[in-house]
């Protein structure tokens, strides 16, 4: 590039207005250094070992940016049990100290326990199981004082205002994809999602009274989300959703639905992921304007990881467009319309800088085309207007696949100066940090 970041950035006009000011200046040189690949660019070691910070669409800053709230697993060398438990863990920013905050037993290898911030320092939510009864729920824990309060729900994604937790069935979510929910013993899963059932769908929970409400099930996802979803014989299949995100707004909210042949009539097929569908789709906080952002023909050429923009009214996704390989990252509004290609290649988790410039950052897969194919996962800023790119550092996640990959799941913290990424290092799972005050202007 011959022009500068912070110069292209400038010649906008202002458009970084929906990033957050910062309000704590983090003490990196408490913190071990890694080197860099783009000069101006920091790469810093927060975290002790087994640690995770949850996924690419929350930070796992607090609000003020002093804390970094993560997950530490018992152990990483095989699945997690029933009853298994790990710690949610507070780093300091500003003296460098670590300290587990609270225990929890409702986790799995690629999210943890759902760890992420409220509105302020002073709510930190995750899920749990009761092991007398096998049931999961939210917890919400002053991490600065320590009081917790049990909620009715589990939660998968804080509103912006933290005041309501979206979910899925988090205990079912295994039967959907390993990694993202909550593990109890077999005996205490619930019966299978047999065709679009009424009993299960999307989940909200009112912080204040901790009670949860069911917005919208599978079957009013099938019946009503335009363009239908309909197909013959769905009885034949296996229903969930899997994953729900809000808005940056809190006015929309997105999940995705699976369905795959039926266990107990095709085993094999089922257990091969052969037949799965997905599709992507948003609605209101209501369960109301049900659209079909994603169609399963479209996912059906390849695709992952869907994530909202800044302006809460498009989404962005990996999705193979144009019939080559490779995926191309692009952009869709909420109701399925204007589909655009924004950059080539796709790769990994993306997403859009917080102030709503045309900046993205991503990761890759290790055998992504992307992708040294050693283990390493570039950490790619993308320069959307421009068609260009910058590898800020190469990080090992080791060539592991399925539930015990590494994922970076790069997210950016609510300023838009720093991001945060999960690696593998001296033979165990840590947590980075990549400062870009230097490349990219302060929010206003």
């Amino acid at each position: 590039m011959k022009r500068s970041l912070f110069a292209i950035l400038c010649a906008l006009g202002g458009a970084v207005a929906g990033a957050v000011p910062a309000k704590v200046a983090p003490a990196w040189d408490k913190f071990p250094a890694l080197p860099a690949r783009v000069e101006g660019a920091r790469i810093i070691k927060v975290s002790s070992g087994r640690t995770i910070h949850r996924f690419f669409d929350t930070p796992p800053f607090s609000p003020s940016g002093r804390y970094l709230a993560l997950f530490r697993f018992p152990r990483e060398d095989r699945s997690p049990q029933a009853g298994d438990v790990g710690e949610v863990v507070l780093v300091d920013l500003v003296n460098g100290g670590e300290r587990v905050v609270a225990q929890s037993r409702g986790y799995e290898m690629q999210l943890g326990a759902n760890v992420q911030w409220g509105a302020t320092d002073a709510e930190l939510y995750f899920n749990d199981v009761d092991p007398a009864t096998w049931s999961a729920f939210a917890v919400q824990l002053n991490p600065l004082t320590g009081a917790s309060r049990r909620l009715g729900g589990t939660v998968f994604m804080v509103s912006p205002d933290g005041k309501q937790l979206a979910s899925y069935n988090l205990v079912a979510s295994r039967r959907a994809q390993v990694g993202y929910g909550v593990v109890v013993p077999e005996s205490a899963m619930p019966a299978r999602n047999l065709g679009p059932v009424a009993t299960d769908g999307v989940d909200l929970t009112d912080v204040a009274s901790g009670v949860s409400r069911r917005i919208v099930t599978l079957r009013d996802i099938y019946e009503k989300s335009q363009p239908s979803l309909a197909i013959s014989h769905p009885g034949d299949f296996e229903y969930y959703c899997f994953q729900v995100k809000w808005n940056p707004q809190g006015t929309r909210l997105l999940t995705t639905v699976q369905w795959s042949p039926r266990s107990d009539r095709n085993a094999v097929r089922s257990a091969a992921g052969l037949g799965r569908l997905r599709a992507v789709i948003t609605m209101r906080p209501d369960g109301s304007e049900l659209r079909t952002a994603i169609t399963p023909a479209q996912w059906a050429k390849g695709g992952h990881h869907v994530n909202w923009m800044p302006d809460g009214e498009h989404l962005s996704m990996n999705l193979e467009v144009d019939g080559k390989p490779g995926l191309e990252l692009i952009t869709v509004r909420a109701d399925g319309t204007d589909l655009k290609v924004i950059f080539t290649p796709g790769s990994g988790h993306p997403s859009q800088h917080p102030g709503g410039v045309p900046f993205f950052i991503t990761d890759a897969y290790p055998d992504e085309p992307v992708s040294a194919h050693d283990g390493t996962s570039p950490l790619r800023l993308l320069d959307v207007a421009h068609g260009t790119e910058r590898t800020l550092v190469n990080m090992f996640v080791s060539m592991t696949a399925g539930e015990f990959r590494v994922d970076p799941h790069p997210a950016w913290d609510r300023t838009g100066r720093f991001v945060a990424f999960n690696g593998f290092a001296g033979g165990t799972r840590g947590v980075f940090v990549a400062d870009l005050t230097a490349l990219l202007p302060p929010a206003p």
